[in-house]
This record gives C-alpha cells, structure tokens and sequence, in this order.
C-alpha cells in the first residue's frame, strides 16, 4: 500500500505514537509523518505509506494553519498548561487591546524556541535538558506568521486562528502575545487545522483506521500533495528518459510540474528550465532487479 493518509490526530497522543500503530494498520514499516503535533494538540496529521514516504521532506516546508486558545494571566514553565505554574496575574484586556496587539506579531518576526521542545543544540534535545531542571541559551530564528486572526474573546481567554511557516511554535506565540499584554500568558488548546494541501475536513479520526478492515480506502494518492502543481503527460520516450534519471526537452513554461505516464502513473515531481524537464523527485515503482 502506498500513498498519503490524513489523520486526526487525538489528544494525548505524540505523533510517533501514531505512526507505530498505523504500521501495524498498513502492515509496513515504511511510514512517516509530516510535522511532528505535541500529544496535546490535536488535529491534522499527514501521515505517509509506502513509496508516499518519498513525499516527506516536501512537507517540512509546508505551511501549518492552526486554532489555538491563550490563557491570560498565566505562565508555565512548558508554555502551555500542561506544565508548572510560574506566575498568575489579573487579567483586564479589552477585546480591543487584544485585536490591537496582534498586528505585532504578523509578518516576519523572532521568535525563542522554547525549552520544552525536541529542537537539539549540541546534539541534546532541549526538552531532555528542561525535565533535569537546565535551562541552554537559545538562539531567537526568524518565522513568519501570514494570518493572526481573533476568532473569540472571553477576558482571560481569546481563540486565535494562525496560519504560520514551519519552525513556528505556537506555545511561544501564545506567551509572547501575553507578555505584550503585560499579564502574562500560555496556551490552552491547539489544534492543526490545515497543513499544507490538507484541511480538517478531510482527516479521519485514528480510532477509525484502528477499526478498520480496509485501510486502503482512506489513502490518498501521493499526487495530491502537489495538486497546486500543473500536470502533464510524457511520451513513451519522455518517460523512458524519466525512469533512466534523464532530463529531456518539452515545450513549457517554466516551473514546477506534475509528469505522468501515458497511463496515468505519477512518476515525479519535475522542474523545466529553457524547455528542458528534469526530476526533483520521482515517485514511480522500480522494478525488481533494476
């Protein structure tokens, strides 16, 4: 089986913990996933089979789009609230010094990764470090935030949607929009609801993939991935070249392509340059032998 299923990851659940399950779902070892959710998110978890795992590092770029709740008035040493209580405070922000305060933090900013988190510097993952009790230097990295939309204001609450570049951690967001209020704050609930391509509607619950008898039928082709892209289909030459690790001369604009088979197989993602079509990477099944 190959190609690309869209899990709704429950809580409590790290993303590894779902790969592990669904190998034994899929029966297969060739498994990964695209952008690691912690096991107190929720939500959208591409997670890819067979050759789909060819796809993965595709997805370490993607952009992410979350729904997430900032708890006012309290800060915790993991950022979100599963972690100890550093400090509380009062809360009295207006809805509109909350909408005021978010045009800060769109666009390109810096953003500290925080200490709870699997980032490695020296080769130790900072989270092994935080749960000894140290805290390491981090270095701020710039990230993009594209959209910081208020959905609901409650006064120690507000839902936040956000749609971000990879390496965004949305439990630092959530704090930093809360010292900027001056009360302090952390996050209470996240949930993925867009990665890349695909959205929420189109996740299936795990439990429904561990009751399943017919996996199959939840897996997406690994095409989809690029649908963004232009199709197009090679000649029986063209794709002889394709399968050999050729570039060959076509007639196109340049950019990024989808190249098929004459019968529809998805061979690979290919780039043309001055008329000339090469592989980023194919995606076709080598045959025995070869």
């Amino acid at each position: 089986m190959n190609g690309i299923v869209i899990v709704d990851k429950p809580q409590g659940w790290t993303s590894q913990d779902v790969t592990a399950r669904l190998r034994r779902v899929f029966n297969t070892r060739r498994i990964g996933h695209g952008g690691t959710l912690d096991p107190m998110a929720t939500g959208v978890l591409p997670v890819f089979v067979g050759r789909g795992t060819r796809g993965v590092e595709f997805f370490e770029h993607a952009e992410k789009t979350y729904e997430t709740v900032l708890q006012l008035g309290m800060t915790t040493d993991t950022e979100d609230t599963t972690g100890t209580v550093l400090e509380t405070r009062d809360v009295h922000i207006s809805e509109m010094e909350m909408s005021e305060i978010l045009s800060q933090f769109r666009g390109k900013i810096m953003q500290v990764p925080p200490m709870y988190s699997a980032l490695k510097i020296n080769g130790q993952k900072l989270v092994d470090l935080a749960r000894k009790g140290k805290t390491v230097e981090r270095q701020p990295r710039e990230i993009e935030i594209f959209e910081l939309e208020l959905l609901e204001f409650a006064g120690s609450t507000a839902r936040l949607r956000v749609r971000c570049s990879k390496g965004t951690y949305i439990r630092t967001l959530c704090k930093d929009i809360g010292e900027a209020l001056g009360c302090g704050g952390c996050m209470a609930e996240l949930r993925r609801v867009q990665a890349g391509e695909y959205t929420i509607e189109e996740a299936v619950p795990l439990q429904v993939l561990l009751d399943t008898d017919k996996p199959e039928e939840y897996l997406r082709p690994v095409d989809s991935m690029f649908r963004n892209y232009p199709a197009v289909t090679l000649s029986s030459n063209q794709e002889k070249r394709c399968r050999n690790g050729n570039c060959f001369s076509l007639q196109l604009e340049p950019g990024t392509y989808r190249a098929y088979s004459k019968v529809g197989e998805f061979l690979m993602l290919a780039k043309v340059e001055d008329n000339i079509m090469s592989t980023i990477k194919s995606f076709f099944e080598v045959e025995e032998g070869k």
